[in-house]
């Protein structure tokens, strides 16, 4: 609550207050754009604080690498595994959903690390019905479950080998939010500094003879 105060004070702080220097505006902005990020990192944090145990945390028994299962998948069978990735496919059956999942390496709190490199797909097998307009594709997902053989499905003409994962839990993440931009250097809009719109007074157009008008 707090901080969020704080924004708003300095949201809502009247003109008259704010001292046309330079540096004085640099430094609002920069309280303000910290008082964003911290509030960023809040959420974050909330956020993740809500995680379920089995996604937060790897397996018990270690965590086989999607490559390794997909090499001998009945070697595997049975064993425990937390994976993740970017969502490809749903298919909602009568009594289950089957998600295609681009596998991905996680970070330490489970989330994939969104990039080029995978190791493959897996097929994640959930009980019941999950919506395909929320699970859409290129979302975040993180299983956590058991190794349950393989299935051969086609991607466009192509047969390929599908490790399963019978899931008992799973995370859906929210997309991580946009960064805001830096605000623009002081000399912008200050008309005190040297440099300021659109050239700077006193010297700018149309004062300064070596300062023509701005194109």
């Amino acid at each position: 609550m707090l901080l969020i105060f704080a924004l708003q004070w300095l949201a809502l702080r009247p003109r008259h207050a704010m001292v046309s220097l330079g540096k004085t505006r640099i430094g609002e902005r920069v309280s303000l754009r910290i008082a964003c990020m911290l509030f960023l990192g809040l959420s974050l944090f909330g956020c993740a604080s809500d995680l379920p145990r089995d996604i937060a945390s790897p397996p018990p028994h270690g965590n086989p690498p999607l490559a390794a299962v997909r090499a001998d998948p009945g070697r595997f069978s049975g064993t425990p595994v937390r994976w993740g990735g970017t969502i490809a496919a749903v298919e909602n059956r009568k009594n289950d959903t089957w998600i295609d999942v681009v596998g991905r390496q996680l970070e330490r709190d489970g989330r994939p690390i969104v990039g080029d490199r995978s190791e493959g797909r897996f097929m994640a097998k959930l009980h019941g019905f999950v919506d395909p307009a929320v699970y859409a594709k290129g979302r975040e997902l993180t299983v956590a479950g058991t190794i349950a053989g393989e299935l051969t499905k086609r991607i466009g003409q192509f047969p390929y080998r599908f490790v399963v994962v019978d899931v008992h839990t799973l995370h859906l993440w929210q997309p991580l939010p946009k960064y805001p931009r830096g605000p623009p250097p002081f000399w912008y809009d200050d008309p005190w500094s040297p440099f300021g719109f659109p050239y700077g007074y006193p010297y700018g157009y149309p004062y300064g003879p070596m300062f023509g008008p701005p194109y």
